[in-house]
């Protein structure tokens, strides 16, 4: 299998237990495995066959607009499940790296979700059946 990664990328969202920490927007980095097959896209050189990653970068860039959350286990959710739901991905893993405890280089949290695509089973060999 194949993937398309973008690795720490720069972002500013509201993350943090406290009002207070969520008063202004903080730094992240935020990276993104999205499993993919590109074969298509290597041989016949068409964007339109792969995950445009400039187009993720870009949603990733605002996508903390106007929107706050308490953990960053739940915008790496959050973020998981939107690509899962607006790219053609068969899976994707998330990481987000948060910058509070002065003594580490950074705190994170990284998850992998998968698509869940129906079963197949060959029923004969002239006919599919999805389970």
């Amino acid at each position: 299998m194949s993937y398309i990664t973008i690795a720490d990328l720069e972002v500013f969202y509201r993350v943090g237990v406290s009002e207070e920490e969520r008063a202004k927007p903080q730094r992240l980095l935020i990276s993104a495995d999205m499993k993919f097959d590109f074969s298509s896209a290597a041989v016949s050189g068409r964007i339109e066959r792969t995950i445009n990653y400039y187009e993720v970068s870009q949603w990733l860039l605002k996508f903390g607009e106007r929107r706050q959350w308490k953990l960053i286990e739940s915008l790496a959710t959050d973020i998981a499940e939107k690509i899962l739901s607006s790219f053609p991905v068969e899976g994707v893993t998330v990481e987000v790296k948060k910058f509070v405890i002065p003594e580490a280089r950074y705190v994170s949290v990284c998850l992998t979700r998968e698509r869940h695509v129906p079963h197949i089973t060959k029923r004969s060999w002239w006919s599919w059946d999805w389970h």
